[in-house]
C-alpha cells in the first residue's frame, strides 16, 4: 500500500502523536532507569549525550527539513539520492570520530565511564544520518506516517531493551549505562532498515527520461545552515555538562548527580509538550514553501502566522500543566529518586515550564523561517540564545545561591531571546521584495520543477 500525503492538520497530528508518544515512552523508560542507575547513573548517561548530539548534528540534523523543502518546492526531485551518499559518508566518519574522541571526553570530563559509553553508542551516528534522509523525503511530499512510525519504533525497542540491559549489568555501574546506550544503537538499525523498507516500497517510478542528478550544493544550501542552527543546542549543552559540573563541585560532592537531576530528568519533563508541537512544524515547510518559491509572500506569511498560533494554544496550557503537576509528574515518572532530588526536581520544573511554550515557538518559528527561503536567520537566533545561556548559567551557578536552578533561570532568559527574534525575522521578511525563486533556481543549477536542465 503506497503512502498519501495529509492535509496540513493531519499531517501535523500524525507527526505530533508519533512524537509525543516518542517522548512519553521516553519519560516512562526514565522510572525504570533511574531506579536502576541512580542519580550518578543518570548523569554519566547524560553527560555522553553532548558528543553525540554534536556529531549528529552534522551529520543528519539538517536533513529532514532541508530535503522536505527542497522536495515540497518542486525543484529538487531526487534530492534524497544525492542526500544518501552524502550524508551516509558523514555518518560514517562521525561514528569514527565520536570512537576516537570517547577516552580523551572522558578525561575532559573526570568520569572515566564515559568512554565506554561513548563506544557503545557511536554506530547510531551513521543510522540516524541515513534514518534522517528518509524522513525528509516523506516530510516534503507531505507524508508523515514514515517518521511518526520510526520515532515510536525506535523509542520502543530502546525501552525494551534498555531497561532489560541496565538490569542484567546493575552490579556494575559502567557496564549498566553502556549496555543502555547499546540498546539506543540497536533501535537506531532497525528504525533505518524499517524506514529504507518505507522509502523502496514508496518512491515513485523511474520517469521515462533521464533524470538529472541534484548537485550536492543544492542540498547543502539548506541542509547546512539548518546544521548549522541545531548544532548550537548540542555545543551549548556540552559546554554546560563540563563548565555546570566543575562549578558545582566548588560547593557539592554531588555535582554530577545534581546535573543528572537538571538534564536528565527535569529537561525530560518539560521537552514532553514541546514533542507535541514538533508537528505543527514539520508539516508548516510543504504548506509554505511552494508559496514562498513562487513569490506569494504574504500567503505563505499568513501560513506561519497560522502555525504559530496554533503552536501556542497548543503549548500555554501544557506549560501551565507543568507548573501544577510538577510534583505529581516527579513522583511518577522519577519516583525513584531521593527525597532531596525529588524536591529539586519539581523546583526545576516549575522554573522551566515557560519553555514550553517559548521552545515550541522557537522550532515552529525556526521550521516557517526555513520555508520562506531565510535558514540562515534561525541559524544566528539559535547561536546567540545558546550564547546566552551558557553565559548566564555560568554566571548564575557561579555568583549566586541558586546552584544548579541557575541554569533553568538562564535556559528560560535564552529561549525568550531567540523567541523575539525569530518573530522579528518572519515579520520582517519579504520587506525587500527579494527574489527568491530566481535565487532559490541558481542554488539548484538551472533544474525546472520537474528535476531537468533548464533551458
Amino acid at each position: 500500500m503506497r503512502l498519501k500525503r495529509q492535509s496540513y492538520i493531519k499531517g501535523a497530528v500524525i507527526i505530533s502523536l508519533g512524537g509525543f508518544i516518542s517522548k512519553v515512552l521516553g519519560a516512562v523508560y526514565r522510572i525504570p532507569l533511574t531506579a536502576v542507575l541512580g542519580g550518578k547513573g543518570m548523569g554519566i548517561y547524560q553527560m555522553v549525550y553532548p558528543l553525540y548530539c554534536i556529531l549528529l548534528t552534522v551529520s543528519a540534523s539538517g536533513i529532514p527539513t532541508g530535503i522536505a523543502r527542497l522536495i515540497s518546492s518542486g525543484r529538487g526531485e531526487g534530492a534524497e539520492k544525492s542526500a544518501f551518499s552524502l550524508y551516509g559518508a558523514v555518518g560514517l566518519m562521525g561514528t569514527a570520530l565520536m570512537y576516537a574522541l570517547s577516552t580523551p571526553l572522558a578525561a575532559l570530563q573526570g568520569e572515566p565511564a564515559v568512554a565506554l559509553c561513548c563506544k557503545m553508542l557511536c554506530p547510531s551516528v551513521f543510522f540516524v544520518s541515513a534514518l534522517s534522509v528518509v524522513r525528509g523525503y516523506f516530510q516534503g511530499r507531505g507524508n508523515m506516517y514514515p517518521t511518526a512510525f520510526t520515532e515510536v519504533g525506535e523509542q520502543l525497542i530502546k525501552v525494551l531493551l534498555g531497561v532489560a540491559l541496565a538490569s542484567r549489568f546493575k552490579g556494575d555501574l559502567t557496564r549498566a549505562v553502556a549496555s543502555t546506550l547499546f540498546a539506543v544503537t540497536l533501535s537506531e538499525a532497525v528504525s533505518t532498515a524499517a524506514a529504507v523498507a518505507f522509502y523502496l516500497k514508496n518512491r515513485p517510478r523511474e520517469p521515462l527520461f533521464r533524470q538529472r542528478y541534484v548537485p550536492v550544493k543544492a542540498i547543502l544550501a539548506y541542509t547546512v545552515p539548518l546544521t548549522l542552527t541545531a548544532m548550537a543546542m548540542p555545543l551549548s549543552q556540552l559546554m554546560e555538562s563540563v563548565v555546570a559540573v566543575r562549578l558545582l563541585r566548588a560547593g557539592s560532592a554531588d555535582a554530577t548527580a545534581l546535573y543528572g537531576v537538571y538534564s536528565g530528568c527535569a529537561v525530560t519533563i518539560v521537552n514532553l509538550p514541546v514533542s507535541v508541537t514538533y508537528g505543527l512544524a514539520a508539516s508548516s515547510v510543504p504548506q509554505i514553501s511552494p508559496l514562498a518559491e513562487s513569490g506569494d509572500l504574504a500567503a505563505a506569511k499568513k501560513k506561519a502566522y497560522k502555525a504559530l498560533w496554533l503552536t501556542f494554544l497548543v503549548s500555554a496550557p501544557a506549560a501551565a500543566a507543568l507548573y501544577i503537576f510538577a510534583p505529581l509528574a516527579a513522583k511518577f515518572v522519577f519516583g525513584s529518586l531521593g527525597e532531596e532530588h525529588r524536591a529539586l526536581l519539581v523546583g526545576l520544573v516549575r522554573i522551566m515550564s515557560p519553555c514550553a511554550v517559548t521552545l515550541s515557538l522557537v522550532q515552529t518559528s525556526s521550521a516557517c523561517l526555513t520555508a520562506l527561503g531565510k535558514p540562515a536567520l534561525g541559524t544566528a537566533t539559535q547561536w546567540i540564545s545558546c550564547i546566552l545561556r551558557v553565559a548566564a548559567g555560568a554566571a548564575l551557578i557561579a555568583f549566586t545561591p541558586l546552584g544548579i536552578s541557575g541554569a533553568a533561570w538562564a535556559g528560560n532568559f535564552a529561549n525568550i531571546v531567540a523567541t523575539v527574534l525569530n518573530f522579528c525575522y518572519i515579520i520582517r521578511a519579504g520587506k525587500r521584495n527579494e527574489n527568491n525563486s530566481g535565487r532559490i533556481g541558481k542554488r539548484l543549477g538551472g533544474l525546472d520543477p520537474s528535476g531537468r536542465q533548464g533551458a
